[in-house]
C-alpha cells in the first residue's frame, strides 16, 4: 500500500488543485508516480514538475541518452516504479535490450555505443562515489560538451529526487508487474 495517496478530491487544497493543473499542463498524462505523494507539500510539487519536464523532454540529449540515465539512477537507488515506468521509453528511445538489462543487473553493459559508454562512465561514477574524476569529466565535456554534462547532472539529480520520494512513499507497481530489483 501506498503510503502518500492520491489525496481524496474532496479533501484537495486550492494550492494542490493548483499543482494538479501544473503537473498536468505539460506533456504528462496524469498524476502518478511521485507525484501523488509530492501533492503534500504542493509548491514542491509545482516546481518539481516544471524541472522534470525540462529533465525529460527538454535536454540536449536524445531519448537513448537521457533514458539511460534515469534508469542508472532508478538502479542505484532501486526504485521500482521509476525503473517500471522508464524502462520501455529506454527502449523506445533506441536503448539496446542488452543494455538496459545488464543495467537492471547492476553490471556494466557491453556493446555500447560510444556516448552511451561515457555517460554511463559519468552516471555511475556520480553515483557510486559521489563525485566525477577529472578523465571521467573530460571524456564527457568532449562528448556532450559543458551543456550536455551540467543536463546530465540534472537528470540524475531529478531523478534522484524521484526515486527517493517514491521509494519512501512506497508507490507500487500496477498489479501484475514485477520488482525489477529482486534481492
Amino acid at each position: 500500500m501506498t503510503r502518500l495517496p492520491m489525496p481524496a478530491e474532496d479533501k484537495l487544497t486550492d494550492a494542490q488543485r493548483r499543482a494538479i493543473q501544473a503537473v498536468t499542463a505539460g506533456k504528462r498524462a496524469g498524476v502518478r508516480g511521485p507525484f501523488p505523494a509530492l501533492l503534500r507539500s504542493p509548491e514542491l510539487c509545482e516546481r518539481a514538475a516544471v524541472l522534470g519536464e525540462l529533465m525529460r523532454f527538454g535536454t540536449s540529449l536524445p531519448p537513448r541518452l537521457s533514458e539511460m540515465a534515469i534508469l542508472i539512477t532508478a538502479y542505484n537507488w532501486r526504485a521500482q516504479y521509476e525503473w517500471y515506468a522508464h524502462a520501455p521509453l529506454a527502449q523506445k528511445g533506441g536503448l539496446a535490450e542488452d543494455v538496459i538489462e545488464a543495467i537492471r543487473l547492476g553490471k556494466r553493459p557491453t556493446g555500447m555505443k560510444p556516448d552511451e559508454t561515457v555517460l554511463y562512465d559519468i552516471c555511475t561514477e556520480l553515483h557510486d562515489t559521489k563525485r566525477v574524476s577529472d578523465a571521467t569529466y573530460k571524456k564527457t565535456v568532449e562528448t556532450f560538451g559543458e551543456n550536455g554534462v551540467v543536463e546530465i547532472l540534472g537528470i540524475c539529480g531529478y531523478y534522484t529526487l524521484v526515486s527517493m520520494v517514491l521509494n519512501t512513499a512506497q508507490v507500487a507497481l500496477p498489479e501484475g508487474e514485477k520488482n525489477p530489483f529482486p534481492e
